[in-house]
């Protein structure tokens, strides 16, 4: 089984309120998030922060699971953290994904899942003309890692630790925009 991780458990200090549910072209930036992840992947667990309430209610009756992160505060390394910990023992990889990134191209997460099926390799990560990005594919092997992850780097580290454990899948694309501040959202509008 292979899953996805979709983070919205961020404090949002730069936006100045929750990200994930503002409405962009009628639909919360989280509900695009996890909508173009849902036909790939098995399952999709949402990790959730103070706003699980909310987040809930803005993915209604998309078929998902929540994982709440009691510390958010800690940063995006316990909210994979939790999210890996919420993952079914037979998951065989991960995909963790942001939230707050609505307009993923469609060809990058089949492309990481048949570069991880093809490498075998543990990571598996998009690389957007010359700059690493997201969402990033890990197998089951690399979970204990994850699930020790704390601060704000999210999994970084982990993805430098070993760079001969990393399959890097390059991307003639622009980094795909993700919404930390009231100046990224106006631009996902021109878009």
């Amino acid at each position: 089984m292979i899953a996805a991780i979709v983070l919205a458990a961020g404090l949002a200090r730069r936006m100045g309120r929750q990200k994930v549910l503002l409405d962009l072209q009628g639909k919360p930036v989280v509900r695009w998030a996890v909508e173009a992840l849902l036909p790939l992947v098995d399952e999709v667990v949402v990790v959730t922060g103070r706003e699980d309430a909310e987040v809930r209610e803005a993915l209604g009756s998309v078929a998902v699971r929540y994982a709440q992160n009691p510390r958010p505060e800690a940063g995006q390394g316990s909210s994979i953290a939790v999210g890996v910990a919420a993952l079914k023992p037979w998951t065989r990889a991960a995909l963790v994904a942001l939230g707050d990134q609505p307009r993923l191209p469609a060809g990058v997460v089949p492309a990481l899942l048949a570069a991880h099926t093809r490498s075998g390799r543990a990571i598996v990560a998009p690389v957007y003309r010359g700059t690493q990005g997201n969402p990033v594919l890990f197998a089951a092997s690399v979970f204990p890692e994850l699930r020790a992850l704390t601060g704000d780097a999210g999994a970084r580290a982990v993805v430098a630790a070993d760079p001969e454990r990393v399959e890097r899948v390059p991307f003639d694309l622009p980094m795909p925009p993700d919404v930390d501040t009231p100046e990224d959202f106006a631009r996902l509008h021109v878009q």
